[in-house]
């Protein structure tokens, strides 16, 4: 692909991944042929603060959880209560690398 694009690429979508796979994510771009850069442009991404937000105010439900695919980790929030809001506040730590995790997941499945 255009090296010229890919940067652009990356710099628009940066804030979605953790720093060091950014450029794990340049490489693999630059070495992908054209016919999955259509695809690569449609892939919509979750914002991790807008998922840290949603914890903060319904993370003893689970929704957080269920945003970013982990259904199974949503249902056992919801029926504990955020395991007695302790879950609740430990995810309020770890939920934006894992939303940036899914997201990195995500990509490199096209690619």
């Amino acid at each position: 692909m255009d090296a010229q694009k890919v940067d652009m690429y990356v710099m628009a979508n940066a804030k979605f991944f953790e720093s060091h796979q950014v450029m794990q994510i340049k490489e693999k771009l630059l070495a992908a042929d054209e016919s999955k850069w259509s695809v690569v442009q449609t892939l919509q991404f979750r914002d991790p603060t807008i998922i840290l937000i949603v914890s903060l105010i319904a993370g003893t439900l689970g929704i957080d959880r269920f945003i970013i695919g982990d259904t199974g980790l949503g249902v056992g929030k919801l029926l504990t209560c955020g395991g007695l809001g302790i879950w609740a506040i430990i995810d309020w730590f770890l939920i934006m690398g894992a939303t940036r995790e899914k997201n990195y997941n995500k990509i490199i499945q096209v690619l």
